[in-house]
């Protein structure tokens, strides 16, 4: 059963896993670099796989969106335009203006 929070934490977390993807930024992670498209799926199922360890979108980036499980590696985004950004960094600025327009 969900609640409004429960609710509010998947709206959250949905936008950040589409504002990834709607980015045209280059993802680069363990040293390759990877379409947005890409990106956003590879953390969609990061998603799925680590939910429980994501209860707020403030847990899915620090714990499930800024670095490779496996390696360690932290992911950068690489957008037109900008310098090179941690994803994590990259995301928490969206969740903040997210937040901030309701």
């Amino acid at each position: 059963m969900l609640v409004a929070g429960d609710n509010r934490v998947n709206e959250e977390i949905e936008y950040l896993l589409q504002s990834v993807g709607q980015s045209g930024c280059i993802f680069v992670r363990n040293g390759s670099e990877h379409s947005s498209e890409n990106a956003e799926s590879h953390l969609r199922l990061k998603y799925r796989k680590g939910k429980k360890y994501a209860k707020s979108a403030e847990q899915f980036i620090n714990r499930l969106a800024t670095k490779s499980s496996w390696t360690g590696n932290v992911y950068y985004l690489s957008c037109e335009g900008e310098e090179r950004r941690s994803v994590g960094e990259w995301l928490t600025e969206r969740l903040a203006a997210y937040k901030q327009s309701d």
